[in-house]
């Protein structure tokens, strides 16, 4: 099985945190229109950044 290869855990690592990402930013902006909805996006926008480095991580380790 080729998930014991660093670099393609490191893909579907990068891959669910961008779909995660994602859906915190919708749920911050569709579903939650108050306070609450800047903290989903805010925690969205972390997601993306540490997918950041995952993708940066790809092929040095």
């Amino acid at each position: 099985m080729g998930l014991k290869d660093k670099n393609t855990v490191l893909a579907w690592a990068t891959f669910i945190m961008i779909i995660v990402g994602l859906g915190l930013i919708g749920l911050g902006a569709y579903r939650y229109a108050d306070v609450a909805g800047w903290g989903f996006a805010s925690v969205g926008v972390g997601f993306f950044a540490i997918a950041w480095v995952f993708n940066a991580l790809k092929g040095r380790v």
